[in-house]
């Protein structure tokens, strides 16, 4: 793994040397500084996703060969988002999606590169097809707009990253793929995701305002603790009410027509 990440490293250092401080906007999407690249972003959410099937105790990750019409079913909604047109990088990144097998865990998380992590909890929790496909949405959010790797690089900070690429302080090297799961976005990152799962769904079958109905259903629970993933900033009512508003000024579909008995034949089909 060492002569991975040391890779990393020198990719990162002659992107760098011939100065291409990447931004996570380097459209119009805004954002901070970004030392890392996409390839960076590629290789270091492939690290992760080895590191993550690596321990199946700590995330016991379904079969997909046991399987396959779960995976499908979800790799289906995946493309559809893809083939938004409003992805960046739908075609650079991976897109890989896995299924850890935890009934208690209301979790989601997406590796830089396209690799995300969904919990049987969460999705046996939600109640639409289409609240789903707005979580993914909010993933799928995380990854495009670069925000791990956006987070590293003000987690570390500039210096301490030269520092790295100049050989100062090698520990540093095996504490940056750790850190990535350990992540907390900020709030300008969630409700960036939260507006990019409406602008992505819009263009799809799938209500708009899938992601919100999420956190309409914590708040109807009284949930005093919404999963990590989805932060506790902004409160879960602002964010029902912007995602709906991000909706409504859109003229996105917010209709959930999906078929109730398809959703439930998936959750069903998982243990």
């Amino acid at each position: 793994m060492m002569k991975r990440i040391q890779w990393a490293v020198l990719s990162l250092f002659l992107a760098i040397s011939v100065g291409t401080f990447s931004s996570c906007g380097d459209d119009d999407r805004g954002g901070g500084i970004n030392l890392f690249s996409i390839e960076d972003d590629k290789m270091l959410g492939l690290q992760l996703r080895d590191e993550i099937l690596a321990n199946p105790q700590e995330y016991p990750i379904l079969d997909e060969g046991q399987y396959p019409g779960a995976y499908a079913y979800v790799n289906a909604m995946v493309n559809d988002i893809l083939a938004s047109g409003e992805v960046k990088y739908a075609q650079e990144f991976a897109w890989e999606v896995y299924i850890i097998d935890d009934p208690e865990t209301l979790n989601a998380f997406a590796a830089p590169g396209g690799y995300i992590f969904v919990y049987t909890g969460l999705i046996k929790f939600l109640n639409e097809k289409d609240d789903f496909v707005g979580v993914m949405g909010h993933e799928i959010a995380h990854a495009d707009l670069r925000h791990s790797t956006q987070q590293l690089t003000q987690q570390y900070g500039v210096a301490t990253l030269l520092g790295l690429l100049l050989g100062q302080d090698q520990d540093l090297l095996t504490n940056v793929l750790g850190s990535l799961l350990g992540l907390r976005f900020s709030r300008d990152d969630e409700s960036q995701a939260d507006q990019f799962s409406v602008i992505y769904l819009c263009e799809t079958e799938y209500a708009a305002n899938g992601a919100a109905s999420f956190f309409q259903k914590l708040i109807d629970q009284g949930s005093a603790n919404p999963p990590q993933f989805l932060s506790t900033h902004p409160n879960p009512d602002n964010r029902v009410e912007a995602i709906n508003m991000e909706a409504e000024d859109r003229m996105c579909d917010t209709a959930f027509d999906s078929d109730a008995q398809e959703w439930m034949d998936f959750q069903n089909s998982l243990p």
